[in-house]
């Protein structure tokens, strides 16, 4: 825990405001890894100056510095395993936790709404980078399923090239844990001068990307040093799972059919 640790071994030469901060810490840790300075600012009413005096005191170069130290403390946390057999039903346990959480977060009025987007949409494209690059490309296959013709982008220069020449009736579904990803944020605020509608796949409502978006339905993971976990990739495919479910039964798809398609044309591929 060192942490927790090191604010302890240092609180005594604080200074008063920069004890606040240190009790802020050690008491919201959650916050000090998904944060910003801003939020840690408004809960203690110190300055930038303070925060940042306070972590050079930790022997911190500064604020990240001190949202990666806590971020270890907490994934530590996580991991920790009573023997060698532990993990198999801690991270069971962690992966439903995940999708129950994901659960508590859908709002089927904003599914619906996605659906009639989804429907009535031009062009599809799916956009991610990294873990959610690939959790794109899996969306694309998922949503052939019912006849659903989307394209995976997970390059941000053909992402913004792409989002240059949409129009209103295309639709961009970005997807992005933090809601902060530079890529994506860049290539929808393009897409959105021209009034794309865009579906945003995050978790928090109040990120830039998040507020970009025409609809944003919320994942249940929060990454930071555990970036491109499963449990993370398990809540964006989970709501994907959804949206083609709910695409299917509010338009009468006979995903059967499609599927028997995809099967003879794929059989016949086989070499016997």
């Amino acid at each position: 825990m060192i942490y927790r640790e090191l604010i302890q071994k240092h609180y005594a030469n604080l200074t008063k405001s920069e004890k606040k901060v240190a009790e802020f810490c050690l008491q919201n840790t959650h916050t000090v890894v998904h944060g910003t300075m801003t939020d840690i600012k408004s809960s203690t009413e110190v300055g930038d100056a303070t925060i940042i005096r306070f972590c050079q005191k930790l022997g911190l170069t500064g604020f990240t510095d001190l949202k990666i130290l806590a971020a270890k403390d907490d994934f530590s946390r996580q991991y920790i395993f009573e023997d060698e057999s532990d993990y198999f039903s801690l991270l069971l346990n962690r992966h439903i936790m995940c999708l129950k959480k994901t659960l508590l977060t859908l709002d089927k009025t904003k599914i619906d709404d996605a659906i009639k987007m989804i429907k009535m949409a031009g062009h599809i494209y799916l956009y991610g980078v990294g873990s959610s690059g690939t959790t794109a490309r899996d969306f694309e296959g998922i949503l052939l399923r019912v006849g659903v013709k989307a394209n995976a982008v997970i390059d941000p220069h053909v992402q913004a090239h792409i989002a240059s020449i949409l129009g209103s009736d295309d639709l961009i579904i970005a997807f992005s844990l933090s809601g902060k990803t530079r890529d994506i944020y860049d290539a929808i605020s393009i897409a959105k001068k021209s009034e794309v509608q865009i579906i945003v796949i995050t978790n928090f409502t109040h990120t830039p990307i998040a507020q970009l978006a025409d609809i944003v339905l919320q994942t249940a993971i929060e990454e930071f040093i555990d970036g491109g976990s499963v449990a993370g990739k398990l809540s964006q495919l989970y709501i994907c799972d959804v949206l083609v479910h709910a695409y299917e039964s509010q338009n009468n798809v006979s995903s059967f059919e499609i599927r028997e398609k995809v099967l003879r044309s794929i059989l016949n591929k086989r070499i016997d």
